[in-house]
């Protein structure tokens, strides 16, 4: 794994696996600091490259009073803060071809969306700003079909795009991780498992996303065992009071252990 367009990782010539992990979406500047500050010792500890992870808006939202976010600008600045106050890079979600240069002011990480990850004009605005890019898998589509994603981010003068498996639909209001994806994308980039969407319950009546936060142990060890480059994490310090995806949200209290535990598989593999 190359980290060199990173230069905030602190373990580049680490063997371990790389962490993605933070909020779903920044609430406040307390809330992310307290969180980063909480992270950076333990990955530091284990020897784990760290990247902070918070979006600064919220757009793909089931419900029309769903929180979104506490305004585009000040996100932003909190994860430029986030990353200049522990030296470490920090990654953000875009959803529109204007974000990318807006984000990309702030971020050293630029993420599409799942839903997002076949929009052309999004995927080559987020190249052009030579950051690197992390496209998520879509529900809907193959892992084979990432390919051309990735083509459309290198193909447009950007060699530094990562992918991310993140389940597929399984019936209308399920996910489902088919490890037989990860060798599959690791032929095209470097390959992420995002455990915590993966075991969202979309599309529930009540129009709030639902979770299964006890399988991320499970659906974690095993990504490590199939060999992901990198783990996504969301957590809070309390998912029942986050504000967006706390259903499915690792507590903060539970990540050492957890972590400690895919440091030991990723040796034996």
């Amino acid at each position: 794994m190359d980290f060199s367009k990173l230069p905030k990782i602190k373990f580049p010539t680490s063997k371990n696996f790389f962490l993605i992990a933070g909020p779903c979406a920044i609430e406040g500047e307390k809330m992310a600091l307290e969180i980063a500050e909480k992270i950076v010792p333990i990955t530091e500890k284990l020897k784990i490259p760290y990247v902070f992870k918070g979006s600064f808006k919220k757009a793909n939202r089931s419900r029309v009073d769903s929180f979104t976010g506490i305004g585009d600008e000040k996100a932003l600045k909190i994860l430029a803060k986030v990353g200049a106050e522990f030296n470490i890079p920090v990654i953000t979600d875009i959803h529109e071809i204007d974000d990318a240069e807006k984000a990309a002011q702030y971020v050293d990480v630029l993420q599409i969306p799942a839903f997002l990850a076949r929009q052309t004009d999004l995927l080559v605005a987020a190249a052009k700003t030579q950051k690197v890019i992390n496209v998520k898998k879509g529900q809907f589509m193959s892992p084979e079909s990432m390919k051309f994603a990735v083509d459309k981010v290198t193909q447009s003068g950007n060699k530094d795009v990562w992918l991310t498996e993140r389940g597929s639909m399984f019936g209308y209001q399920d996910m489902i991780v088919d490890f037989r994806a990860i060798p599959i994308l690791k032929q095209f980039a470097p390959t992420v498992l995002d455990v915590t969407h993966s075991l969202q319950m979309p599309n529930q009546t009540s129009g709030v996303t639902g979770g299964k936060p006890e399988m991320i142990a499970t659906i974690a060890k095993a990504g490590i065992a199939a060999g992901v480059d990198g783990i996504f994490l969301e957590t809070h310090f309390n998912p029942s009071e986050a504000k967006s995806d706390g259903a499915n949200m690792l507590p903060l209290d539970n990540l050492e252990a957890l972590l400690t535990q895919l440091t030991k598989i990723r040796e034996v593999v």
